[in-house]
């Protein structure tokens, strides 16, 4: 199974800028996106979708232009759940979940704090109360991916001037140290268990010709737990996709034995 996060940053936009295109070559199997800033019924271009073969379920926030996730898979799924139960993560279309029979795919966007004090707040009770809804599942849905823009580096290394950024949201002590906790409590990071390597980032500012120089973050993931260790095959960045500030990353997954 071929599973792809990438958060576009509009749908429309991404639409306009070649991005079915792009998503017929993937070939994935289930693709995962947030901030789609869109409803359905809006896009002119799902019929296209459909004769890909992708079935496509929506989680939109209630903010028109605002957030939202969203999942497009070749596979039909056994059930599909939307939200996590907490009313103020529900109204801005934080997450959606596919369950197959033999994995439960998740796209899940994570807030930003970097507007301000309020929404770092926010952000960092998302961390306490969504961490909890996702320890909690996993003990009903052992073999999960939760893939999406988590809005943290975890490392110095996902991060191109850790120095500088020290006390950035998205890289805060408070924020990397949630981070290490969820990945101890049971979370596999799919791309450096394959790929130790620095300069691998997944977003770059607009300014200053970020992305062209390389100087960006690594904060998109597909996040795997334990019993599912054995079935990576493969996680890359596909950097090469520009239809975003985002791009994408696989995970690939042997079958199930």
């Amino acid at each position: 199974m071929k599973i792809i996060t990438y958060n576009v940053n509009g749908i429309r936009s991404a639409i306009s800028k070649n991005w079915l295109a792009w998503l017929q070559a993937t070939d994935a199997d289930v693709v995962c996106l947030q901030e789609i800033k869109a409803t359905p019924d809006v896009l002119t271009d799902l019929f296209l979708v459909e004769q890909l073969g992708y079935q496509h379920y929506w989680y939109p926030a209630e903010k028109k232009g605002y957030s939202g996730t969203a999942i497009f898979t070749k596979h039909t799924p056994k059930h599909v759940e939307y939200g996590c139960g907490i009313a103020d993560y529900d109204r801005e279309g934080r997450n959606i979940r596919v369950d197959f029979e033999d994995v439960s795919v998740m796209s899940v966007y994570f807030p930003s704090g970097s507007s301000g004090d309020e929404r770092q707040g926010f952000k960092f009770r998302f961390l306490e109360e969504f961490g909890d809804y996702l320890h909690q599942l996993k003990e009903s849905v052992p073999n999960l991916v939760v893939s999406g823009d988590y809005n943290i580096c975890h490392r110095a290394i996902d991060i191109h001037n850790p120095k500088s950024n020290a006390n950035s949201s998205g890289f805060l002590p408070e924020e990397r140290e949630w981070m290490e906790q969820f990945i101890n409590s049971g979370f596999i990071d799919t791309f450096r268990h394959v790929n130790p390597e620095p300069h691998n980032y997944t977003w770059w500012s607009f300014r200053a010709n970020a992305r062209a120089k390389n100087l960006g973050w690594r904060i998109d993931y597909n996040m795997a737990t334990e019993p599912l260790r054995e079935r990576i095959k493969r996680s890359a960045i596909l950097a090469e996709a520009r239809h975003s500030d985002h791009c994408p990353v696989l995970l690939e997954l042997h079958p199930a034995k």
